[in-house]
């Protein structure tokens, strides 16, 4: 099977979306949020990192999107909405986290996706996807229907703030003794949904709904983390670990503005999973390191989208901001 590189994952971003300069491959369509962290304490005994420290209050630059490359696009266009955030602790390190509101990931592996993400490009004569492609990759990758039956059958929500957002791949919380502790985490929220139905007019519903929220009262979700069991999937994001796993709450996100991304604190973070404090380690799923490449090949062509816009002549292998 073939490997894809960053560079192939991108060009099917804009072969599937089209190309839009300056923004990002994926998710180019989102708002800059900011606020802190507040910790419960209660994991602690299972991570060093900072940011988890009784009390702790960590302040948090995010984002919160829909995906594909087209910033412009209708909200109510898609179901999957994204939140992406950036935690710096009072020593410096960061922790960054990108992720999103659905279940599981379609697929397990860069190649599986790569093949998912071919399958979906426009026919020219029609502009849809080729059905036979579609059914063809379904027919190989079986585990893949639980996604796209999510996807058919979720209306797309009327908010931002009334979603569960999940980290999808598993990672590793490492004790004071050196102890590791696989988890997967979720951002609850504590805003229900009164109306799941999006408006049929606004375009941007999402964006204007956030803002009033926030001139109202800020807006908050509990992190829980998801502890593994002996021989979960650690290393598989397309399989949703069972719900009677054992849940702890880590504490309070807070957001308490909302910015736009064109000049926001959000508009030139690299939302990379890699980047972590001591105290939380990557795990071995293979799509970990893939999305860390993939993010630093879209941030790489942003800068030169700008660069070129700004007639500098910036090479194609400039260093992006980490």
């Amino acid at each position: 099977s073939h490997q894809p590189t960053a560079a192939e994952i991108v060009n099917q971003f804009q072969k599937n979306g089209g190309v839009y300069p300056g923004y990002r491959r994926n998710h180019a369509k989102g708002v800059c949020i900011s606020g802190y962290f507040e910790s419960s304490g209660k994991v602690a005994k299972y991570s060093v990192a900072r940011v988890f420290a009784p009390g702790q209050r960590t302040p948090a630059i995010g984002r919160l999107s829909i995906p594909g490359t087209n910033p412009d696009a209708w909200d109510g266009s898609t179901p999957i909405r994204g939140m992406a955030l950036e935690f710096t602790q009072a020593d410096g390190q960061q922790w960054r986290t990108a992720m999103n509101a659905v279940p599981v990931f379609p697929v397990a592996t860069p190649q599986a996706d790569y093949e998912f993400m071919q399958a979906q490009q426009p026919d020219p004569a029609t502009g849809d996807p080729d059905p036979k492609k579609l059914a063809a990759f379904f027919a190989t990758h079986p585990r893949a229907n639980a996604f796209r039956i999510w996807d058919r059958t979720t209306n797309p929500s009327a908010s931002f703030a009334t979603l569960r957002y999940n980290s999808l791949n598993a990672f590793e919380l490492v004790d004071a003794g050196g102890g590791k502790h696989a988890v997967r985490w979720s951002m609850m929220p504590e805003v229900t949904a009164h109306d799941s139905k999006s408006p049929a007019i606004d375009p941007d519903y999402l964006a204007a709904d956030l803002r009033k929220r926030l001139s109202e009262e800020s807006l908050r979700w509990r992190l829980v983390f998801t502890f593994a069991n002996p021989g979960d999937a650690i290393n598989d994001a397309a399989v949703e670990w069972p719900a009677d796993r054992r849940h702890i709450d880590a504490g309070t996100l807070v957001i308490q503005a909302s910015q736009p991304q064109a000049d926001g604190p959000c508009r030139d973070i690299n939302f990379n999973p890699l980047v972590l404090p001591a105290g939380i380690e990557p795990s071995d799923d293979p799509l970990l390191q893939f999305r860390a490449k993939a993010y630093a090949e879209s941030q790489r062509r942003r800068l030169r989208d700008e660069a070129r816009s700004q007639g500098t002549g910036l090479a194609p292998t400039s260093v992006t901001k980490p």
